[in-house]
């Protein structure tokens, strides 16, 4: 058995060591955020409220904790960071602002106006800050939209993929427990910025704790009080007079022949593209539907 863990055990300390970088870059960012602490200096906005729950799907409870939440990741991030949620059709509100949107861009309408009539924005009206709307009503079109509205700062900082990758993780959750999905967009919202996103996968922290701890039992007990084996052949045990005699061979280089040849290779290019999220005039964002 011994044997056989030691066999495994550079697996092992691997795996131990993974762990405990992955606990320091924890620990880093637990330092960062604990030392980011943001004053605002926007003074005109209309209301110190950031849950707006009108479609009535969290409890009491959960809009408090999810405030209280937001008011901390504001001072981190130095963003405002607001959710809303619906139960009706934007389609009449929106079209009197943008005649011919179409349906996946109701709630962006409804988004960028919210955000700016209320003066939200971190550091001044109209700012940095980000705002969800999930609009739980099914428009004519049979779909249920949700947008990200992304400003100032926010914008320029989220790409295409980020966007989409935060509102995955919400409806990964929304529909069976919507407090755990919007307190999923918060604290998402809060790593894309701190640049606190390693992965794109959830692991308990306290697994990475146990995996550590078990790692280093087991290395402890294959090694515990190993010793190396005492020789007992030398390389004279079986030679007559117990002296070695080593024939002397030598490899002699005498010439070289080089052959060249000339291979044809085909070249070629390739390239990228880019593009931003949606909405009009200073903000971006995008959006999903379900």
């Amino acid at each position: 058995m011994k044997e056989y863990l030691k066999f495994f055990r550079w697996i092992l300390i691997t795996i131990g060591v993974l762990v405990v970088i992955l606990l320091g870059i924890e620990g880093l960012h637990k330092i960062k955020s604990s030392t980011n602490h943001y004053e605002r200096t926007n003074t005109e906005c209309t209301t110190t409220q950031r849950v707006f729950d009108h479609a009535d799907v969290l409890t009491d409870k959960e809009e408090q904790k999810l405030e209280d939440l937001i008011a901390k990741r504001e001072k981190q991030t130095g963003c405002d960071i607001v959710l809303v949620t619906l139960n009706e059709s934007l389609k009449e509100y929106a079209r009197e602002i943008e005649p011919d949107v179409s349906y996946d861009q109701f709630v962006r309408v409804f988004a960028e106006q919210f955000y700016e009539e209320n003066n939200f924005g971190y550091n001044k009206p109209n700012g940095d800050g980000v705002i969800l709307v999930d609009n739980w009503y099914r428009e004519d079109d049979g779909r249920i939209y949700t947008w990200f509205c992304t400003t100032g700062i926010v914008k320029d900082t989220y790409s295409d993929l980020d966007i989409d990758h935060i509102l995955d993780r919400v409806y990964r959750d929304v529909e069976t427990n919507p407090y755990k999905a919007y307190k999923t967009y918060v604290n998402d919202f809060y790593d894309d910025m701190m640049g606190t996103r390693l992965f794109d996968v959830d692991v308990p922290k306290g697994i990475s704790i146990i995996v550590g701890l078990v790692a280093a039992v087991i290395f402890i007990i294959a090694n515990w009080k190993s010793k190396s084996g005492k020789d007992t052949t030398t390389a004279v045990t079986y030679v007559e007079g117990k002296k070695a005699d080593f024939v002397n061979n030598r490899d002699v280089f005498v010439r070289k022949s080089v052959t060249k040849r000339h291979i044809q290779t085909s070249s070629s290019s390739g390239g990228g593209h880019s593009g931003g999220g949606g909405g009009g005039g200073s903000h971006g964002g995008g959006g999903h539907s379900r």
